[in-house]
């Protein structure tokens, strides 16, 4: 079983800047293609970006394409969300979790991933 913590969420004006991190243990993390979702309030969690193993073919929702970057550092077993010109619209939990090996890459919908971490929280003032 892998175990994700999440940190680096925060309070930030529109057009700031964020840097996620995504610490995993247990399992070889290497192993994994990795996501990272976020859910607002009274909406439903909502896939933000995914990345593969070896750190390629990263992909993103409509909404942060252009705005986001996801990569990652198997060397130190974490995933980090690169977030810049913010928007209040980006206020949501971040969530890190980890793509179930039996589903395809690009298969985004939160049940395509297993263990999850415990959110970080990101506020965008206007």
């Amino acid at each position: 079983q892998v175990q994700l913590v999440e940190s680096g969420g925060g309070l930030v004006q529109a057009g700031d800047y964020l840097r996620l991190s995504c610490a995993a243990s247990g399992r070889t993390f290497s192993s994994y293609a990795m996501g990272w979702f976020r859910q607002a309030p009274g909406k439903e969690r909502e896939f933000v970006a995914a990345i593969d193993r070896s750190g390629d073919n990263p992909y993103y929702a409509d909404s942060v394409k252009g705005r986001f970057t996801i990569s990652r550092d198997n060397a130190k077993n974490t995933v980090y969300l690169q977030m810049k010109s913010l928007e209040p619209d980006d206020t949501a939990v971040y969530y890190c979790a980890v793509k179930s090996a039996w589903s395809t890459y690009y298969n985004t919908a939160p049940s395509a991933f297993g263990s999850w971490g415990q959110g970080t929280q990101v506020t965008v003032s206007s």
